[in-house]
């Protein structure tokens, strides 16, 4: 069964999540974009073992706190590919990978206990977004939020792309709880009802 901890990091608050098994107690951490400290703590108290951190896109507010989980835990990243770099003054728009990043792409599945992740390419906030479904919940990082969507003026972001990644989702059998990388949760039937922008990118051709 499948357990998720929403905790509220950083200056601009953006939304880090655990997601556990129950049963085995091991978990994932959705970008953990600071207070590092917060998140280790709530991960002691609740008993849980990290197994890998996933990273919806590369922009620094979901990444900071990363280094010190890393150290703490020795658990693998994954990111896309496309949202990083490997400069050695990192662009504060892309992860700063290491030879210990793994990367993930559309149609892939991570195993963390018993509970399964997959990826799906959802490029236009940044090139390498994505958004990461278990079971019945979509974590949307930056793509998707409650009435609105993500911006496209950071380099790499484009509209147009964002739209079709939009689109995809609107089209997504079923209904899905959205956990969006700021702001309150919501669910994708409510916003292929209210959200304009899906909405628009719903109708599209």
């Amino acid at each position: 069964m499948m357990q998720i901890k929403t905790l509220s990091v950083g200056q601009i608050q953006t939304n880090c999540y655990v997601v556990a098994d129950e049963t085995t107690k091991a978990c994932a951490i959705i970008d953990p974009g600071d207070e590092s400290e917060q998140i280790i703590r709530y991960l002691q108290e609740a008993g849980l073992t990290p197994a890998a951190i996933f990273v919806t896109h590369g922009h620094y507010d979901h990444t900071m706190a990363i280094d010190d989980i890393i150290q703490a835990y020795d658990i693998p990243v994954y990111i896309h590919p496309q949202d990083t770099t490997t400069a050695p003054r990192p662009n504060p728009y892309r992860y700063l990978a290491d030879t210990g990043t793994r990367f993930y792409a559309e149609g892939d599945t991570i195993s963390v206990g018993e509970l399964a992740f997959s990826i799906l390419g959802t490029p236009g906030h940044s090139p390498g977004s994505v958004v990461i479904q278990c079971e019945d919940a979509l974590f949307t990082g930056d793509t998707l939020f409650l009435d609105s969507c993500g911006r496209t003026d950071l380099p790499g972001g484009d509209m147009d792309v964002l739209m079709g990644s939009l689109r995809r989702l609107f089209l997504l059998p079923g209904d899905y709880t959205v956990y969006p990388g700021h702001m309150q949760e919501t669910t994708l039937d409510r916003e292929r009802r209210f959200n304009y922008y899906l909405k628009y990118a719903g109708s599209m051709k």
